[in-house]
């Protein structure tokens, strides 16, 4: 259950917050700071004072109204990952939570404001130790890298290749790619994005702009045992035709803007493995943990590329859908 916000407020609707709405669908400008009217936690529900919102994306997908799985309807504040401090509790729910330090899925929406309301069962305390951007940055993507290397199962000695690598969930994996033991190949869309590879545990850094890129990777390598696919299209179907036979490939995002069309039959023909990892709501919690553990021991380390004040969300989206950000996109809100 979520706090609803079903339009902007008026003045005399009573006290109001800095938010975003999302009023129609279009370009990274529909996204227009103003107010809404303070959340109040229900029963069953606790107030996060945000601190910082993060965003991925799907949410520029979302905004643009392209179809997906994930569905929205305006008006509405996007946003559905928040970190920041819970400042009340609904009448039901432990008061001994206020204060704790949290980070927070929304249930779809209300993100991009100073103040959500969340299901009390939704937040993760954040561990002593650990930054709260870093904790934000972490709460979707560390999820997503953590339970893929665990899908694919990456064995020491295994040659991982991982698009995307300089984005948010990309940049995790090469690390947690490397700390398994693999040998990583970073492929990234640009020299800037490339050119970070290496510091973050690649062996090979490869441009896929380049026309040669898969060739370069077959020259160094003969071949790759494990694809991790977060670019989808055409660079999806070149890093497959580099598998060996007993590979696997497990596919989580689109940059390209379409999903791999490797099908099952070719898979087989090819004896690959298309990895489809266990999603349950519990499981991702889990993972979620295990990601803020690991960044509090210093075994793994988010890149925020770029932050935003919250009423630059649009300037975001548009950095972000022009391939011009590297790792987490956060907006600052507290």
């Amino acid at each position: 259950m979520v706090g609803s916000v079903g339009a902007p407020p008026t003045a005399a609707e009573g006290d109001t917050m800095r938010a975003v709405w999302l009023r129609e669908f279009g370009g990274p400008e529909v996204l227009v700071p103003g107010p809404a009217t303070d959340p109040t936690p229900s029963p069953g529900q606790v107030l996060i004072d945000v601190a910082h919102a993060n965003i991925t994306f799907v949410e520029t997908q979302q905004r643009s109204g392209r179809p997906g799985p994930f569905q929205i309807t305006p008006p509405l504040i996007p946003g559905n990952g928040v970190g920041g401090v819970i400042a009340a509790v609904g009448p039901d729910v432990d008061p001994a939570l206020v204060g704790r330090r949290v980070v927070s899925a929304t249930g779809g929406s209300g993100g991009y404001a100073e103040r959500a309301a969340v299901d009390a069962t939704a937040p993760i305390e954040v561990p002593d130790g650990l930054a709260m951007d870093e904790a934000v940055a972490l709460l979707a993507d560390g999820r997503t890298a953590t339970m893929l290397i665990e899908a694919v199962g990456v064995r020491p000695g295994d040659r991982v290749l991982v698009e995307a690598a300089a984005g948010g969930v990309g940049s995790l994996l090469v690390q947690l790619a490397a700390q398994a033991g693999a040998r990583v190949i970073g492929v990234a869309g640009g020299p800037r994005k490339v050119d970070l590879l290496p510091g973050l545990g690649a062996d090979l850094a490869v441009d896929y702009l380049q026309p040669d890129w898969a060739d370069r990777v077959r020259a160094a390598l003969g071949g790759i045992d494990v694809v991790l696919d977060g670019v989808g299209g055409a660079v999806a179907r070149a890093a497959f035709d580099l598998l060996d036979p007993g590979g696997r490939m497990v596919s989580y995002g689109l940059a390209s803007g379409e999903w791999s069309s490797v099908s099952v039959e070719a898979a087989a023909a090819r004896q690959v493995a298309l990895v489809r990892p266990d999603t349950s709501p519990a499981l991702l919690r889990a993972y979620t943990r295990q990601a803020l553990t690991d960044a509090t021991a210093g075994r793994l380390r988010p890149l925020i590329g770029q932050r935003f004040p919250l009423e630059r969300a649009a300037d975001a989206h548009a950095s972000i859908e022009a391939r011009a950000t590297v790792g987490k996109t956060l907006l600052d809100v507290g």
